[in-house]
């Protein structure tokens, strides 16, 4: 079959896209409202992107209601935290994605602690092993209304790890890590079953 993307409608080029493009890492994006409101929201339009300095980019998609807490808060206070989904935090992160009322916190709803930050004002989540304290850099909106989307760039600037997680050479031990990767619908995977192939020089 070969499709046109500007003959499908926008659901249907996301499941395309969600299908395929698998498995995605999840970026579990913590804010604060400038009601002092902490939000927290999983977001599998994520990567890293640079590492001098140290970037990050995930993509915010829009709702009926227009932009997500998460946007709101990130466009109003340019800072966000990034921390990382484990085995031991998935169901968390799922509870996380609920619609909750932009007065109401996720980190309550979902069950997960709340922590004060080095640098930025949003919290972190305790549960989560890895944490990136980040900035925003660039924001850009892409699409039009239905499956349109804001592309936030941030610049780490400060890193959390918990010991157990690390290993010499500032190497993170995946077998201790755990992190669970987004496939389509409502489907993840684990990242256990790992191998490993070298460089051609």
């Amino acid at each position: 079959m070969e499709i046109n993307p500007q003959d499908l409608e926008p659901k249907n080029a996301y499941k395309l896209l969600t299908g395929s493009v698998i498995p995605r890492p999840i970026g579990w994006v913590s804010t604060i409202s400038s009601a002092g409101i902490a939000n927290l929201a999983p977001y599998s339009f994520f990567n890293a992107i640079c590492a001098n300095p140290p970037h990050v980019v995930f993509s915010c998609g829009m709702t009926p209601n227009g932009g997500k807490d998460t946007l709101n808060n990130v466009l109003a206070s340019n800072e966000f935290v990034l921390n990382i989904v484990t085995e031991d935090t998935a169901e968390a992160m799922n509870q996380s994605s609920a619609s909750l009322d932009a007065e109401e916190s996720e980190f309550e709803f979902a069950g997960v602690t709340p922590v004060p930050s080095k640098t930025v004002k949003a919290p972190r989540v305790q549960e989560s092993p890895i944490h990136f304290e980040c900035i925003v850099k660039h924001t850009y909106e892409i699409g039009d209304w239905e499956g349109a989307a804001t592309v936030i760039i941030g610049e780490v600037v400060h890193m959390h790890f918990e010991d157990y997680v690390l290993l010499p050479d500032y190497k993170i031990d995946n077998s201790k890590l755990k992190v669970v990767g987004r496939m389509a619908g409502a489907d993840y995977i684990r990242t256990q079953d790992a191998f490993s192939l070298g460089r051609p020089k």
